[in-house]
């Protein structure tokens, strides 16, 4: 397998988890020399195309994220609420919003208690406002993010215990 054969199939590997990790139902990537697109359906936990056929030996086998090696750095008590079980994380990369609009007041605060379905802030991505749920009932014990900040797939931005 040659390095570019092997950075597809790593950046596959990524596609797929991002996939099968997020609130995503379907990814399609389009560059100049192939097409890729990954949907998850009820049936199958994902399926893949490769340059619009299916891709045949990466459907046999589960596909597994390479472990990545995390930087060293001093841990502070934000880094620890963000491994808290009861992180609330973006589903996508964008914008967050911690209010409807800059008149409003924030969806939330440190100490509010929540229900489950409850708007805890907003991320907007590609023009897109897309409301961030509470995922169950419970105290909020730290907002971990700014109003207005960007963030990433899979960040902490809310904890509630």
């Amino acid at each position: 397998m040659d390095k570019k054969q092997k950075l597809d199939a790593d950046f596959i590997e990524r596609l797929a988890v991002i996939l099968n990790d997020g609130e995503l139902n379907e990814i399609e990537v389009n560059c100049d020399d192939f097409k890729i697109r990954l949907v998850k359906t009820p049936e199958s936990p994902s399926s893949i195309t490769y340059n619009g056929a299916p891709a045949g030996a990466l459907m046999a086998a589960p596909i597994a994220a390479a472990p990545i090696a995390a930087p060293v750095a001093a841990a502070t008590e934000s880094d620890d609420l963000a491994e808290h079980p009861g992180a609330v994380t973006s589903p996508m990369v964008g914008t967050a919003y911690l209010a409807a609009d800059p008149n409003s007041p924030n969806f939330i605060q440190v100490g509010d208690s929540v229900q489950k379905g409850q708007t805890l802030l907003i991320v907007e991505a590609m023009k897109t406002m897309n409301n961030i749920s509470a995922p169950v009932a419970g105290k909020v014990i730290a907002i971990l993010i700014e109003n207005e900040s960007p963030v990433e797939f899979g960040q902490s931005l809310i904890v509630i215990e």
